[in-house]
């Protein structure tokens, strides 16, 4: 779970940055809230909650089918030119 939101967030901060920028994660932080099983189907979303022009923050979500959050995370990234 912690892959699938490190990417949703990153996502996030990428679809705000010029073109022609890059960013990678440089910190998260992940709350597993309940657990998860084999066949679960699972919903992910990630949004920016402060944009930069050198770091940027992000948060995410993870539910599952029944709308329950299953885990979340904040997420740092570090934004320079490619």
């Amino acid at each position: 779970m912690c892959t699938l939101l490190d990417s949703a967030t990153g996502c996030a901060v990428q679809s705000t940055l010029p073109v022609g920028a890059g960013r990678t994660s440089v910190e998260i932080k992940v709350s597993y809230l309940r657990p998860v099983f084999a066949g679960t189907p699972l919903y992910t979303r990630g949004w920016v909650s402060k944009p930069g022009r050198r770091m940027a923050f992000a948060e995410g979500e993870i539910r599952d089918g029944a709308g329950k959050a299953v885990a979340t995370a904040s997420s740092s990234c570090l934004v320079f030119d490619l």
